[in-house]
């Protein structure tokens, strides 16, 4: 290949690459969020819609007229390093987006009016008069507004196209009543078992933060310590941009760049995030219960008054340090049992060096 050559293909393969990472990150991508990114997903969509397939199973549709791009990612497990909505929240999000296929654009009284009537019909409690009710449709809408399906005014302008878009469900949620059945995919019925452990392991990998071998099923740990699987595996993660490591208890995912990364840790911008990481200095010296460690939050905040206000009230510490110790669950830092946190392997990632002279 001549030189001109090459410098295109390394031009595509990193293009490539940043692509998938971009809808890991986000995976309803819109032209208004991010113009570059979406413009350089229309152009390189067909690799990037194959790696996709290939190497996770999942589906992605770019629609360059409409400006947006959609990565369907399905899962039977939640993402912990995402923010969840209760059920309260999830039954609004399906009222609001109802409203706004029916009525797209509409000012903000007219479709609270609207969600609160079609709330009453299917007999669900919601009044905006409430804090509670009020701060949950708010949420609703932020969450809409994120994923660029909305845009808030004096107007509230729905894309009905992208509230479509949303889910990302193999199967009408009208027709199943579980959410196994929700997420259930057929084409693995009567597929080969490798499909499903090359998927089931890829999905895993660039999934969670880190995955260790024993949360892995024989079948999954069998095609990752095979030769041939772990082929797979190195070359769909070095197609991806990134690079795997791997660690007598499981494997770790890095992206030097950040970009698929959705959530950071540590964070001093977040008050979770940063008790999060003192409670793993606490952890580095044993396993300790959680009263021991509310404890330790305790004198933080007694400590440092003016530090996560939020935090300063009446049975502040013991929401801090839940939220602390879910935040290292999450990531894979560190497991409850019994009342006792122990900390996991990958914790030594963040571990605090002495510096001897």
């Amino acid at each position: 290949m001549s030189r001109p050559g090459n410098q295109l293909a390394r031009l595509e393969s990193e293009e490539v690459a940043r692509g998938v990472r971009l809808l890991l990150a986000r995976p309803l991508l819109t032209a208004t969020q991010d113009h570059d990114g979406f413009d350089l997903i229309r152009r390189r969509r067909e690799p990037i819609t194959k790696w996709f397939d290939y190497y996770c199973g999942w589906r992605v549709i770019v629609e360059p007229r409409a400006g947006y791009a959609r990565l369907f990612k399905v899962t039977q497990r939640p993402d912990r390093t995402r923010p969840a909505f209760d059920r309260r929240r999830y039954t609004l999000l399906c009222l609001v987006c109802a409203e706004l296929l029916t009525v797209p654009v509409s000012t903000l009284d007219e479709l609270t009016s609207r969600t609160r009537q079609a709330a009453a019909e299917d007999g669900i409690q919601f009044d905006p008069a409430r804090r509670s009710d009020r701060n949950a449709f708010n949420d609703v809408l932020t969450f809409l507004e994120d994923h660029g399906a909305v845009e808030t005014g004096e107007h509230v302008r729905a894309d009905p196209t992208l509230v479509t878009r949303l889910l990302a469900a193999p199967a009408p949620p009208s027709t199943v009543d579980t959410i196994a059945g929700l997420t259930r995919e057929t084409r693995y019925d009567n597929a080969h078992r490798s499909l499903w452990q090359r998927h089931s392991v890829m999905r895993r990998l660039i999934d969670d933060p880190v995955l260790y071998k024993e949360d892995l099923t024989a079948s999954q740990l069998a095609f990752l310590t095979s030769p041939a699987g772990r082929k797979v595996v190195q070359t769909g993660i070095r197609l991806a941009g990134c690079t795997l490591e791997e660690r007598a208890e499981g494997y770790l995912v890095v992206d030097a760049d950040a970009i698929a990364t959705d959530t950071r840790f540590p964070d001093d911008d977040n008050h979770a995030k940063v008790a999060a990481l003192l409670l793993l200095d606490r952890l580095a010296q044993g396993p300790a219960t959680t009263e021991d460690l509310v404890e330790e939050v305790r004198e933080l905040l007694t400590k440092f008054r003016t530090w996560a206000k939020a935090y300063q009230s009446d049975g502040g510490a013991g929401r801090l340090a839940a939220d602390g110790l879910e935040l290292l669950a999450a990531f894979g830092l560190a497991r409850t049992e019994n009342g006792t946190v122990h900390r996991l392997p990958a914790a030594a990632r963040y571990a605090v060096e002495e510096l001897n002279d």
